[in-house]
């Protein structure tokens, strides 16, 4: 490994988090797009037409936040 993969192995939890954040945040700063592999295109397609297809395997918002919020308090 090398001394960056070390020192992240070496972070908690919350240091970890914190430094995705932060990566997420310059990606989106830069304002380009980013590349995906053929493969995520492919899928995301899949699940599109799937959706399209059949609207009831998705959920609402409320659904999503509810289950958010069920796994948080147990």
């Amino acid at each position: 490994m090398d001394i960056y993969t070390d020192t992240i192995r070496d972070l908690g939890p919350a240091e970890k988090l914190r430094l995705v954040e932060q990566i997420w945040d310059d990606l989106a700063a830069e304002g380009s797009p980013l590349p995906l592999p053929d493969w995520a295109i492919t899928e995301a397609a899949r699940r599109r037409n799937q959706m399209l297809a059949d609207p009831k395997l998705g959920s609402t918002d409320e659904e999503v936040w509810k289950r958010i919020s069920d796994k948080r308090n147990g």
